[in-house]
């Protein structure tokens, strides 16, 4: 009896031994993993305090769809702060080219795109940020079936962001249970709220949710086709940039909730573009273009223009920020550098063409676009996330306008009236709370 007992101690001790061997076994795994994704240092690269991971995550075997993404933690104190996901819309358009170097990012090339300095505006002294290029054929991210930069949209690139976070929290799961907010501007409106509807609806299907989702910010977001559009052509019109004739003419002959324009709708809004416009920039109206005869660019101006504003002017590229209007060039050079795509764990499948900030195939091809955001907006309200929406007011592609035109159709009660908000004694825009 004391022999029999004597054993089954023996064999409970050694399962016990194996389960925790088989645990740290695969603690060990993903540790690796972190650590072959790690950044060492980028070319051109100031010190720097904080650590930096990029890499690849499979989100679809069987058509080879792989995202890459790019860690930069906080400056201080990184494990108590929390996680935001930067998206960049397009849709086509890459939150390494926009959010990390021109935006919210740690560094800002020069303009030999031979070094990188440091932005003291970067997000990353406040949280751990974590961008995406999404969908697949964005950037360094990828496809092995060709047919998929052809029929993307708003549905595929939802689900494969989600596939992606849930691997990238078995990947680092110190962040899993880390406050986590998704963040994004222009057509990232579309992005950042169908990903948050996206993980609500799956962490619902289990007693703990597995990713912690308290919130996402959005910045001059296409919301709704219609309310966006009526905002956009009456911000042409109010800062004169098109003439009465122009702006009556457009809201005569524009359905802006149709798949397809009117004959009469395309010769309105291209007049407006290729002859009253002038050559500024979109995105930022009152300050410098980009004076630069350069190739680098992956469409020509007029190609890009009637792409952004034609089709019921909904397929929004990215909004611009800064005083230098020739960042976009500065990061095509750089992330095409062999050195920069080895530093960043980039590139491994040896892609047949060009790193470029926005893919023309996706902006062309883009699939299905959901009409409006609004209801998906009411029911994460009613699910208790918080939604900040910011918009600058010299976006002439997305503006302050359409935002506000959009969400006056939520019927939300205002907590907070309309105020001014001040930085060193300047004040830098307007606010309000609604509930």
């Amino acid at each position: 009896m004391a022999t029999h007992e004597a054993k089954r101690r023996s064999t409970i001790i050694l399962l016990s031994f194996v389960f925790i061997v088989s645990i740290n076994g695969n603690i060990d795994s993903k540790t690796k993993q972190q650590e072959m994704d790690r950044i060492t240092a980028l070319p051109g690269q100031p010190m720097v305090t904080f650590s930096q991971f990029s890499g690849y995550i499979t989100v679809n075997e069987q058509h080879g769809r792989a995202l890459f993404y790019w860690l930069t933690e906080s400056t201080t104190i990184p494990h108590n702060k929390p996680l935001v996901l930067w998206l960049n819309g397009g849709p086509g358009c890459s939150s390494v080219a926009y959010g990390a170097s021109e935006e919210i990012g740690p560094f800002r090339i020069n303009k030999t795109a031979s070094s990188l300095y440091l932005n003291k505006y970067s997000w990353n002294t406040e949280a751990n940020l974590l961008f995406l290029e999404s969908p697949a054929g964005v950037g360094f991210s990828y496809t092995n079936t060709s047919s998929d930069l052809t029929d993307s949209g708003d549905e595929r690139t939802a689900e494969d962001a989600l596939v992606f976070l849930i691997r990238w929290f078995s990947r680092f799961p110190q962040y899993k249970y880390r406050d986590f907010y998704i963040a994004g501007e222009s057509y990232a409106g579309h992005y950042v709220p169908q990903l948050a509807k996206k993980i609500h609806d799956y962490n619902k299907a289990y007693s703990h949710p597995i990713i912690n989702l308290k919130g996402f910010i959005v910045g001059n977001a296409v919301t709704d086709d219609y309310y966006d559009n009526i905002g956009t052509v009456t911000f042409w019109w109010t800062h004169s940039m098109i003439s009465d004739s122009t702006y009556k003419s457009i809201l005569a002959n524009c359905n802006f909730t149709a798949d397809t324009t009117s004959q009469q709708c395309d010769d309105s809004v291209n007049y407006a573009i290729n002859h009253e416009f002038g050559n500024i920039d979109q995105y930022s109206i009152y300050t410098p273009v980009c004076i630069n005869t350069s190739t680098t660019t992956n469409t020509s101006t007029s190609t890009i223009r009637s792409m952004r504003l034609k089709n019921t002017l909904i397929r929004r590229r990215r909004v611009v920020s800064g005083y230098d209007p020739c960042t976009e060039n500065y990061a095509e050079k750089y992330y095409n550098r062999p050195d920069v795509q080895r530093a960043l764990h980039a590139n491994i499948t040896k892609i047949p063409y060009k790193w470029t900030a926005c893919s023309d195939v996706l902006i062309k091809n883009w699939n299905d676009s959901q009409v409006s955001m609004l209801p998906t907006y009411k029911e994460l309200i009613a699910a208790g996330l918080r939604i900040w929406v910011f918009s600058g007011d010299t976006d002439s592609v997305v503006p302050v306008t359409a935002t506000r035109f959009s969400l006056s159709h939520l019927n939300l009660t205002v907590k907070t009236r309309w105020y001014p908000w001040y930085s060193k004694r300047q004040e830098g825009g307007q606010r309000c709370m609604m509930d």
